[in-house]
């Protein structure tokens, strides 16, 4: 067998695709080749009528009001950011809950596609979640929120209308997470979700109406 008609079977969690003579890595349940990782800061304030290209809207329950993200009965459908994450990186943004129940959400590291298909749903993420369980529980869970090894605090909860500014960052293995500057939790990960499958940011909810904006993610 000539040299040019070797092929070489690599098993990775993605798929392969061929362009242009060349190999592309798909990411885990992506259908589009995977696009270039951050290398500069992005990004979204949201002062537009529409999400627009960079987002991947997996179910109802998600439209920009009044210049921000507004979700509300999205059941763990998430709003995927399509650029993909660096693998190390501070992600940034502004949240308000206008429920009782708080439940302020996001996912971070994810497949870029993944959304609940049943009443229980496993994410490809680590999830972040200010005012769970009827605003009782903070929590930073990898991929499942309500397995016993999630990282939990009980308190404070999530006011009606407050505006709180999220920052969760990762730095090798180190995922922290604060609150308007204040540390919340952290998760020490010996085997980091990174790679295909796991480089995207969300925007999730269940039930709760909330509101997010001026998202930004700082390559590190």
């Amino acid at each position: 067998m000539g040299q040019r008609n070797l092929r070489w079977i690599i098993p990775l969690a993605g798929a392969v695709a061929s362009v242009g003579g060349g190999v592309a890595l798909l990411a885990a349940g992506c259908t589009e080749p995977r696009s270039p990782a951050m290398r500069q800061r992005f990004e979204d304030h949201f002062e537009r009528a529409e999400l627009g290209a960079d987002w991947n809207v997996t179910g109802d329950g998600w439209r920009i009001e009044g210049g921000a993200v507004r979700g509300q009965g999205a059941r763990n459908h998430p709003l995927w950011l399509k650029r993909r994450l660096p693998r190390n990186a501070r992600i940034e943004f502004d949240a308000w809950s206008e429920s009782p129940a708080g439940d302020l959400k996001c996912e971070v590291y994810g497949d870029g596609t993944s959304y609940a298909r049943q009443a229980s749903y496993t994410a490809t993420s680590y999830v972040v979640i200010f005012g769970g369980w009827f605003n009782r529980y903070n929590v930073i869970a990898r991929m499942d929120e309500h397995a016993p090894d999630r990282r939990q605090r009980v308190g404070p909860p999530v006011e009606i209308g407050k505006h709180y500014h999220f920052t969760v960052e990762r730095r090798d293995r180190m995922l922290r997470w604060l609150l308007d500057g204040s540390p919340m939790l952290e998760w020490d990960d010996p085997y980091p979700l990174a790679g295909p499958g796991h480089e995207y940011f969300a925007f999730n909810d269940w039930d709760a109406l909330v509101h997010f904006d001026n998202l930004v993610v700082t390559p590190l």
